[in-house]
């Protein structure tokens, strides 16, 4: 399943927060394996305080679960509807694939380009990734960059 809008990447509630209020639609990611280290009740919770601080922003989320299908299960379990997972093995798909149906969520597996507020200048570079148009040289998941863009952030 691709981004149905730009992807951003949060680390924090803070950061989620500084994503909606630009009030663009957009797709949010957690950090890369999120779910191994932070968990799925955490993710659920930065996203319902998301939700009830932006009740109208237009945006989706996705917890990034790596290759665990022990935390891809926790997440559907905890009401995850979008997971990142990306298996060693077709048969690991197949097993969390079927409990994803029956939760009526869906499975990502590719990390789709994303911009990563943990990187430096990120803030600076929202309101343009979230407007612009994605290319191969946009900044990216994992570790490409440009240079920093001189367009100021609208996002306040």
């Amino acid at each position: 399943m691709q981004a149905v809008a730009p992807a951003v990447t949060i680390h924090s509630l803070d950061e989620g927060d500084r994503v909606l209020r630009c009030g663009q639609p957009v797709t949010i990611l957690s950090a890369p394996g999120a779910a191994l280290y932070a968990g799925a009740g955490w993710w659920r919770a930065v996203v319902a305080e998301l939700t009830a601080g932006h009740p109208q922003a237009p945006f989706i989320e996705v917890l990034d679960c790596a290759d665990a299908p022990g935390r891809a299960a926790e997440a559907l379990r905890a009401g995850q509807r979008r997971i990142l997972f990306r298996p060693e093995t077709p048969a690991l798909l197949a097993s969390v694939a079927s409990m994803a149906e029956a939760y009526g969520a869906e499975i990502w597996t590719e990390r789709p380009p994303s911009l990563d507020m943990a990187m430096r200048g990120a803030e600076r570079q929202l309101a343009v990734w979230l407007a612009g148009p994605r290319t191969s040289s946009a900044i990216c998941w994992p570790r490409r960059w440009m240079p920093a863009m001189s367009v100021p952030c609208s996002c306040g």
